[in-house]
């Protein structure tokens, strides 16, 4: 008997634990409903709400158009060399500026820029490499040593210092380019790669940012720490500070190398000697070529060497993307 009645509780218990697994089952069911409906309704609020929601920001119509307007800008000359960098010279002067030429010609072009006038583009182009390295990066060197001494230590005369960083950066260099030439005739350093090294070593620019940068990602109570346990400031700096500061060196160096691989004004008043020209002054004088009497039309090559010069800075932008943007968003958001 009370075998039996054993059995029969036992059944009943696993037909209860049955009908509780259904109701489980009917009552995830409904919940999973539940949040599909919410998310349903949260997708379309935020669709009406637009930006108020960061994850799913409202697509506009017109910013969408002029960002592809400034794209096509911003793009339009580099696809004009690519597509131009491939066309001979009779073909340069016969087709659609934008279309391609009858044959292509991008290697032979490239092997002929190289060997034009005995080779002089690649003299041209060590020259450029030699005064960013030297210049470019000498005053990157500069603007770190700088901005770091002003954003950590305190001195007489910093204020003023501060001012002329400030009104450096407000005058234009090409409003300094004749008197620097004057200056450097005096000194006998014109038509020397002085004349573009020691000017370009100079950078306000670089310098005020790396005098922010410095004084918001280098923690005072860091520095006093290193100068607790025995660290030297020298030490301090190559240790501990500089690598803190490799977003803003690497955008401090991209400005400074731009700027210099771009110079256009300073050099064309300082150098005289072909053997000394950066690529700005080499490319502008094969592009005027053809204006001089009895002068070959080379445009095929400008714009073939144009494409050359180019192409390091844009492996250096995407090679340093991350640090660059990283560096301007720096100080963006207070902590």
């Amino acid at each position: 008997m009370s075998n039996a009645v054993a059995s029969s509780a036992t059944r009943l218990s696993d037909a209860e634990l049955r009908a509780q697994e259904r109701a489980a089952r009917k009552a995830e069911r409904e919940r999973q409903k539940r949040i599909a409906r919410d998310e349903a309704a949260e997708r379309r609020r935020s669709a009406k709400a637009g930006f108020a929601n960061v994850n799913n920001p409202r697509r506009s119509v017109l910013m969408t158009v002029l960002c592809a307007v400034f794209a096509v800008y911003c793009l339009f000359p580099f696809v004009y060399l690519m597509i131009n960098a491939t066309k001979t010279q009779a073909d340069f002067t016969s087709t659609f500026g934008l279309g391609f030429g009858k044959s292509f010609a991008l290697w032979d072009n490239i092997v002929t820029v190289f060997t034009y006038q005995d080779g002089i583009f690649g003299r041209w182009l060590i020259n450029t490499l030699l005064y960013v390295v030297v210049g470019a990066g000498g005053a990157t060197l500069l603007a770190i040593m700088g901005g770091y001494a002003l954003a950590k230590f305190r001195f007489p005369g910093r204020k003023a210092v501060f001012a002329v960083i400030i009104g450096s950066i407000s005058v234009p260099g090409i409003a300094l380019a004749v008197p620097q030439f004057l200056l450097f005739a005096k000194l006998g350093l014109t038509n020397t790669p002085w004349a573009m090294i020691i000017p370009s070593l100079i950078s306000p620019f670089g310098l005020y940012l790396m005098w922010i940068f410095s004084d918001q990602a280098v923690p005072t109570e860091l520095l006093e720490a290193a100068r607790v346990d025995g660290a030297s400031e020298w030490r301090t700096f190559w240790k501990i500070s500089l690598p803190l500061l490799a977003p803003g060196i690497v955008t401090t160096a991209l400005f400074t190398i731009v700027a210099t691989w771009n110079n256009y004004f300073l050099p064309l008043i300082m150098l005289k000697d072909a053997d000394w020209y950066p690529l700005t002054i080499g490319l502008n004088q094969w592009k005027d070529q053809a204006s001089t009497a009895g002068g070959q039309a080379i445009q095929n090559l400008v714009i073939t060497g144009s494409l050359i010069t180019i192409i390091p800075l844009v492996i250096a932008f995407l090679m340093l993307q991350k640090y660059w943007q990283s560096g301007l968003a720096a100080g963006a958001v207070k902590e």
